[in-house]
This record gives structure tokens, sequence and C-alpha cells, in this order.
């Protein structure tokens, strides 16, 4: 026999070895085998009982009414201050808490306050609470099984009303609203703005037509502004842009879904400075790497911009025009759960996102913060620039971000731009060493009038000599 014979002879013998012995196994399976079909049974059992399970996660899609979450564990351990509160619980996550207990007592004092003073009947602010117990609990990303409806009613009632009565009493003042002035919770100069802190963190919020349900059977018959509205005059200490804002907010043209929300809303840029031109989209941008030291030094200008929102960022003719932003101690805390809210839910944008990573790129040390504050960009409360700068640098750290999906990408571009023509360069650096101030400029026109000189004698001499000649 030739070789491929003989190959083809092996091949079909082997063909014909492997299949008896897989109708010998089927045959006759071994101990083995029964060990793998056992566990492989077991195996199938485990996954569906688990697959079972799933219909407690309700496959409806509830998650897509969530709108008010526990803050991701990566971001909560990098500073668990900022996203728990301190002295008040609003809404179930942080209910019971040892430390906030001692606020409890003083939300019945206030209820019952609400009681006397509109001679309303408990029953029937609680049936109205209860009409809305399902579409709020679905608004949390935790299901919170362990409260009954009573529990969890009483709870929407006490935090609500607690709410409401801060909004009101602060703004329409506290004779107006029954109280006195030595009252602990509107008259203490130390309480007030760290409960206006807790009211603006993530974990801390009730659905906003929970508040708007309440503020309808107890609020003054003549009382002609919304919850939003009144929420944006009584967060003007602690944020300044929301000034003056509240005025074109309606409750028919706009639609919040808590407290947070509606100061997020207020605080996004118009439509003109979120638009990208179509050049700048053709152009993948880049995140701005330069500080403001190395943008001057490009020849990129700053100017304060006189806009009440101070996202408003725009870049023309090589000048950012910033409008102003106030920095004190509950700034870190509101601007990391606005961040927050942006990175759980999927249904907004990530302006305030996008805004505080322009701002991490162009400050990097003190110096460039104590360019923006000589130009008005920057106010602070804090210690030093030295802080200032600090906080731009880590408030971002974990945070997803995608400089597709921002609205300042045309501005990046446009800045980077700018940044890489070298003519710029020698301009800013003419103007930096020569024309910075009124000696250098004397001393320039000096040297130009001493090289004119120069220049005209020397002509005169050689004209002479050919004249001559």
């Amino acid at each position: 026999m030739t070789i491929p014979v003989l190959r083809e002879f092996w091949i079909k013998g082997r063909n014909r070895s492997v299949r008896a012995e897989s109708k010998r196994k089927a045959s006759f399976p071994s101990k083995h085998d029964d060990e793998v079909t056992n566990n492989t049974e077991g195996w199938v059992i485990n996954i569906e009982e688990k697959l079972n399970q799933v219909s407690s996660f309700k496959k409806e899609d509830s998650w897509l009414d969530h709108c008010i979450f526990r803050v991701p564990r990566n971001l909560r351990v990098l500073e668990p201050k900022a996203y728990i509160p301190q002295l008040v619980s609003i809404g179930p996550y942080h209910r019971g808490k040892a430390r906030l207990k001692e606020m409890e007592k003083h939300k019945w004092r206030l209820l019952q306050h609400v009681l006397e003073r509109t001679g309303l009947q408990v029953k029937l602010l609680l049936e109205a609470m209860s009409e809305l117990e399902e579409t709020a609990r679905r608004c949390y990303a935790n299901q919170f099984e362990y409260m009954d409806s009573g529990e969890f009613v009483e709870m929407m009632l006490l935090d609500a009303c607690f709410v409401l009565e801060l909004l009101n009493a602060s703004i329409n003042g506290l004779i107006y609203c029954g109280y006195s002035w030595g009252d602990p919770i509107f008259s203490s100069r130390g309480v007030l703005p760290c409960i206006q802190r807790d009211m603006l963190m993530l974990e801390n919020q009730l659905p906003l037509f929970v508040l708007d349900r309440l503020f309808a059977l107890t609020c003054d018959p003549n009382q002609t502004e919304s919850v939003s509205q009144l929420a944006l005059q009584f967060f003007d200490s602690i944020i300044p842009e929301c000034r003056n804002l509240h005025h074109g907010l309606t409750s028919s043209t706009y639609r919040g879904l808590h407290l947070l929300h509606v100061v997020r809303q207020c605080l996004l840029p118009s439509s003109k400075a979120t638009f990208q031109r179509e050049d700048a989209k053709e152009h993948q941008p880049q995140l701005v790497g330069h500080c403001v030291t190395m943008l001057r030094d490009s020849g990129v200008k700053f100017q304060k911009k006189n806009s009440g929102k101070f996202m408003d960022i725009e870049f023309k003719k090589g000048v950012l025009h910033i409008p102003p932003l106030v920095i004190h101690d509950s700034t870190k805390s509101i601007f990391l759960n606005l961040m927050a809210f942006e990175q759980c839910y999927s249904h907004c944008s990530n302006h305030v996102t996008s805004y505080i990573r322009f701002m991490d790129g162009i400050i990097n040390s003190s110096r460039d913060v104590g360019y923006l504050l000589d130009k008005g960009i920057i106010d602070h409360g804090l210690g030093s620039e030295e802080e200032v700068a600090f906080l731009f640098n880590t408030l971002c750290k974990d945070i997803a971000f995608d400089i597709n999906d921002c609205y300042l990408s045309s501005v990046y571009a446009d800045v980077n731009r700018y940044f890489d023509r070298k003519w710029h360069w020698w301009e800013a650096s003419l103007m930096h060493q020569y024309l910075s101030n009124p000696w250098a400029i004397l001393s320039l026109l000096a040297a130009i009038l001493l090289l004119v000189f120069t220049l005209t004698q020397t002509f005169y001499t050689v004209f002479s000599y050919y004249k001559i000649k």
C-alpha cells in the first residue's frame, strides 16, 4: 500500500473506534457520567430558582421611573459627608437614623402647627398622601419593602410638611406663618444653612408631586407662587445664581422631579450657550489641558460675563467669557450631588459635570484662582486660593465623562485651536514683555526711535558719500 492509502485506512479505523466508544457510553453510562448528569441537573435547578427571583425586581421596567437614587459606592467612599444628611432626613433612605432623630420631633410640631393654622383634619392630608404612595415608591431606586403602607405615608406627610413650612416661613416670614422669632428651626443662624445643604442631597429627596399636592391643600388661597418658585428663593442664600430665576418659572411650563432637580434645571445654560456649530462637530474635541496661566501665555483673555447662569461659557475672538461663580462651604456638597444625579439619571444631560470638568481643566494652582478672582469670575469664602484649586481638582474624581457628550465641546475645540497657533503666542509674548505697563511701552518707543534715527543717519551718510563721489 502507498502512504496516502495507509493514512486513509488509519483515519477510517479511528473514526469507527470513536463511534463505537460513544455507543458503548450511551448504552452503559459510567459512574463519572452519572455524577456529571446529577451536577448539571443541580445547576439547572439553582439557576432556575435565581431566575424566578428576578420577578421581585419588577420586570415591567419600573426603573424607568426612578429619579431618587442611592449614591454609587465608588463616589460615596471618596466624600461620604457630602452625600449623608447631618441634621434632617427627607424621604426613606435615612429615615430612623439615630443622629437625625432630634429633628423628628420638630416635624411633628410643624405638622401640628399646619393643622391648627389651616383648620384641616389630619385624615384629609393622610388620604391625599395615600393616593400618591404607589407612584412615590416608584421614584426611589430602592423598594423599601420593610416599610408598610402606613409608615411610608406617614413619612411622606411629615417630611413634605416640614419642607413646605421651611419654604413658606423663609420666604413669607415667621410672623406670617404663625411662628415666633425664637423658633429653634427658623431663627438659628447655624441650623438653617445646614438644613438647606441636607435638602439638596440626592438621597434626601421627596418627589415634587408630593410637595405640590400637600401645598395645594395647605397654602394660603392668595398664594401665587409654586413650590418650585419658593424653593429657588429659599436656596438663593447658598446658590446665588438662583436669584431672580424663579420669576419665569411656572408650574404649567415646568415639571421638576424633586428639589435637587429643580435647582439643577434653573442653573442650566441658555440655549445659545449649548449650541454646537457644525464645524466643531466635525473635529473630535479634546479636553482643555491648559490652565489659566498657559492660556494667557498663548494669548487667551478672560472676561467676566454678565449672566445669571454660571454655566453660560463662551469663547469669542480669543476671549473666554465666563460668568461669575460664588464658592462657599456648601458648594462642594451641592456640586457633588448634582453630578451624582447626572450619573444615575439617564434622562438628563451632563451639563453640571461638563462645567466642573472645564473649570478643573483651567484651574491647576492658586495662581490660576487668583487671576480669576481678580477678573471677578470667582468669588469664594474659603480659607485660601489653594483650597479653591483643590476643590475643583478633586470634584470630578471617579466621575464618568464623555467629551463628545458635552455642551462645551465647541468651546473646547475653539480654545485648543487658538492655543495651537504660534502667532498668538508671539503676540501674547510681545504684549506681556513690552506692552504690559507704561514704562515698558516708553522703553519700546525709545528703542524704536533710536533705531529709526540710526537708520536715518546711516542713510544720509551713505547718500552723501555717493553724492560727493
